[in-house]
């Protein structure tokens, strides 16, 4: 028995330095997309499906699975309500999810329901147009609002009160245009975005960079302006002017990243955070990120936790001025 008494605090004392995947390896892993095919949520999930796997974080390969509706909503309330231990399973999120979250969105369930994981990377938000589109700038977009605002189509990812909204309308407002004039048509995400603005069903899509850059570069789209603070030093984006440079002072940081279930237990959790930590350190993950137009950021654990609960108190002060807060 004494024996026994030395050997079992050695044993718990050596489980602490073991790799990550030692602690848990997931047997079916899974990253839910809360849109269809083609937006950011996609592409997160799938940036974290090629890092995991070339990075060897994971030894079974990750499917991805889309799971549209409410822009994150219905996902949410799945993940919490039906799957809250499933500690195969990590859900992208955006700041566009938790501008919903903020404004009472996603049902009864607030920023509080999930266990935030790790923000792997940000975009911007970008207003485009087809690449024949009659407007050539940001300020030939205004002038046409100012005149007739319920004559240009502008489709957006979400209904009123979305991230893809609130770019417009900020733009909108310091144009002296009321938001509340713009005519909308609600999309399920990036993907829908750019397949309605190539089909000529919307004249203008309020979107992310990071989702329009592939079209940008096929010719087929132009940006009228990325709602950076400054041009983004990134080969095809340096030409691309931002709204601030034109007049128009808004800025819009799309953060990426994955959340799980709130039952999740903290063997699962550790060994995804390792997984993540080791990932957003790596070169070859820099280089994956960079491919798919985004911008560093790393965050994992409670850092992640902080930011998510700054950043939808700050949406919520937005929404309240924009009389759209109902939380």
């Amino acid at each position: 028995m004494s024996l026994l008494r030395f050997l079992l605090p050695a044993v718990a004392a050596l489980s602490l330095l073991l790799p990550a995947h030692a602690i848990a390896d997931p047997s079916r892993p899974e990253c839910i997309a809360p849109a269809s095919p083609g937006g950011g949520f996609d592409l997160t999930c799938k940036l974290a499906q090629t890092g995991l796997v070339e990075g060897k974080a994971l030894s079974r390969p990750m499917r991805v699975t889309y799971m549209p509706g409410g822009v994150g909503a219905v996902a949410y309330n799945t993940v919490v309500a039906q799957r809250p231990a499933d500690g195969n399973v990590i859900t992208a999120f955006s700041s566009g999810s938790l501008l919903n979250i903020a404004q009472g969105k996603f049902g009864r369930y607030d920023e509080n329901a999930v266990r935030w994981l790790a923000a792997v990377g940000t975009s911007y938000g970008a207003i485009a147009v087809r690449s024949d589109s009659p407007f050539k700038t940001l300020g030939d977009l205004m002038a046409a609002l100012k005149k007739n605002p319920g004559k240009v189509v502008i489709g957006s990812g979400g209904t009123v009160g979305s991230q893809d909204w609130m770019q417009t309308a900020m733009l909108a407002k310091a144009a002296g245009i009321s938001p509340k004039q713009l005519r909308y048509v609600a999309l399920e995400g990036g993907g829908d975005i750019t397949t309605a603005l190539l089909g000529g069903h919307i004249q203008v899509g309020s979107t992310d960079i990071a989702d329009s850059m592939p079209q940008v570069k096929a010719g087929k789209m132009r940006i009228l302006a990325v709602l950076a603070d400054k041009r983004l030093a990134r080969p095809g984006m340096t030409s691309i002017p931002t709204a601030k440079e034109q007049g128009y002072d808004v800025v819009w940081q799309v953060a990426r990243g994955f959340y799980v279930g709130p039952k999740v237990s903290a063997q699962d959790y550790a060994y995804w955070k390792a997984a993540f930590d080791k990932l957003l350190a790596s070169r070859d993950f820099a280089r994956l990120r960079e491919e798919r137009e985004l911008f560093p950021l790393a965050l994992t654990g409670p850092q992640l936790d902080a930011y998510v609960k700054r950043e939808v108190a700050r949406y919520r002060q937005l929404a309240r001025e924009f009389g759209l807060a109902k939380r």
